[in-house]
């Protein structure tokens, strides 16, 4: 692990977040529903007001990742023409992907497509449970899970590699906005933005850790036919926690890495399984259908234009909000992969290959789910009803044959996929709590690092105890919406960079 204790605590940004997230957790603890119906008109009033500047801004950004992909600008070496890599292109991918998918793609890969099913928005008077249901609902997975919100990440990741190596700029969120504000963007305004930003970013992980700790207890209690309750779920979350700071500790190339190598895997391994066992064809055809409505339908769904307004804010805006709510921080260590490789390089791995994983991860999960939900007189439906929605994936296994292997295969999978995403993201918050830290020295001391894991932990199971999976969703969309106006600056400032030019190599970029 690189030496790490040099680096002193950044003490406005380390303690006004962590203050403030133990206020309300105590607050919650304490009022109990009164919290809860408080923070659910806040988040009403966000969806509300802010949706359109949501979906809005996710479009933006796919629109300028297309003209830097395409132009000269692509061209442009992170770090320089001199900087060498500091992973080879399939371990990229794969701390990539597991650092910004988490345990998401398994929780609401086979719950969420049952929803869109069985209720689509009343505006399209699609039959509940028919065929144009179906696709709708697969049109909807892609539209959650691929281009658009990877344009979220890689629109901020992006823009952060350039003023960190090309312009030797701290590791800071406030670096982002150095293009447009010069160095006045460092200071009390920068400060702000990382306390803003790592509150953020928090409530990302709690939400995406407490659904993390309902689909282990559910499938840990559907493997042995017992109820577990909230000791379970404490007992998840100490391991879980345990996992990634004992994985944070190695560093990257070792920990974050090699889980993320080994995690990448047995999600192609589930992807397999379920294209061998399920209704391959049923799922193909439904797929090819789910593409071309997306295609088709891709601007007014992704701005709620031709569904309706509750529809769209429950599912299209909570997920933009939720995305928006990890990009900031998680952008800083995407930005850190990037040193070697170019622009162009940048957007296919960070944008395209993750959309297109998302898409496969999709047609076969979210495909089997449709059609042996349709085949069976809606059975899965009436197991979210039943069991809540954390229990579906191990039912959909069940139904295709899978056993108590294939449970324990999706347990693993769930407790890994967060543990390699959650390593990385509190190896990013860590250093932006920390004082210079550098391309040469890039990790924080293991107290702060622990100090973040164990909070993000105590907040997923308040969560979970407290408010269950519409206090995660509530939470997700709380953090996102600070966090949205941070990516529109990025994307600003990667639109003013690219309008001057290449950036010019910092003068040391090693990696």
């Amino acid at each position: 692990m690189p030496a790490s204790t040099r680096h002193p605590v950044n003490r406005a940004v380390f303690f006004v977040p962590l203050a403030t997230l133990s206020a309300a957790l105590a607050l919650s603890l304490w009022q109990g529903t009164r919290f809860v119906a408080a923070e659910a008109a806040v988040n009403d009033w966000i969806l509300k007001h802010f949706g359109p500047l949501f979906a809005g801004a996710g479009l933006a950004f796919l629109a300028l990742l297309a003209l830097a992909a395409l132009s000269p600008f692509g061209q442009t070496i992170i770090g320089g023409a001199d900087a060498r890599p500091l992973l080879g292109r399939w371990r990229w991918f794969a701390v990539m992907l597991c650092t910004t998918i988490a345990t998401g793609i398994l929780f609401w890969g086979a719950a969420e497509p049952l929803f869109h099913l069985n209720a689509p928005p009343s505006m399209l008077g699609l039959e509940p449970g028919g065929d144009a249901a179906a696709t709708f609902a697969m049109s909807t997975m892609f539209l959650h899970w691929t281009l658009t919100p990877y344009a979220i990440y890689t629109v901020a990741a992006l823009a952060f590699a350039l003023v960190y190596y090309n312009r030797g700029e701290p590791f800071s969120l406030s670096s982002l906005f150095v293009p447009l504000l010069g160095k006045r963007a460092h200071g009390p305004v920068g400060t702000g933005i990382d306390i803003v930003c790592l509150y953020a970013l928090v409530a990302g992980m709690a939400a995406s850790m407490g659904a993390g700790i309902l689909a282990l207890a559910g499938g840990v209690e559907n493997l042995g036919h017992f109820s577990g309750g909230m000791p379970l779920k404490w007992g998840i979350a100490a391991l879980i926690v345990a996992s990634f700071l004992i994985s944070a500790a190695t560093g990257l190339q070792k920990g974050i890495a090699g889980l993320s190598v080994l995690n990448t895997w047995l999600f192609f391994a589930i992807i397999a399984f379920a294209l061998v066992a399920g209704p391959t064809a049923e799922m193909f055809g439904l797929s090819l259908r789910a593409t071309g409505e997306y295609f088709t339908t891709f601007i007014p769904r992704n701005l709620g234009l031709d569904v309706d307004g509750a529809w769209s804010r429950q599912w299209t805006i909570f997920y933009w909000g939720n995305w928006f709510a990890w990009a900031p921080v998680t952008a800083l260590f995407l930005g850190r992969l990037a040193i070697g490789y170019s622009v162009r390089e940048f957007i296919l791995m960070n944008l395209v290959l993750p959309s297109l994983f998302g898409a496969l991860w999709m047609t076969a999960i979210a495909g089997s789910a449709i059609v042996i939900d349709q085949q069976s007189g809606a059975s899965l439906y009436a197991v979210i009803a039943a069991k809540g929605p954390d229990s579906v994936l191990f039912r959909l296994f069940d139904a295709l044959g899978g056993g108590p292997a294939a449970t324990a295969l999706i347990l693993f999978t769930i407790f890994l996929s967060y543990v390699a995403g959650a390593d990385a993201n509190v190896s990013a918050m860590s250093a932006l709590s920390t004082r210079d830290i550098t391309p040469d020295a890039p990790e924080a001391p293991m107290a702060v690092q622990s100090v973040w894991g164990i909070a993000v932990g105590l907040c997923a199971v308040v969560l979970v105890a407290g408010s269950g999976l519409d206090g995660i969703r509530m939470m997700s969309v709380l953090g996102g919406f600070p966090a949205l106006f941070v990516i529109i600056g990025a994307g600003l400032s990667l639109g003013v960079t690219m309008v001057r030019g290449r950036p010019a190599a910092a003068p040391v970029v090693s990696g």
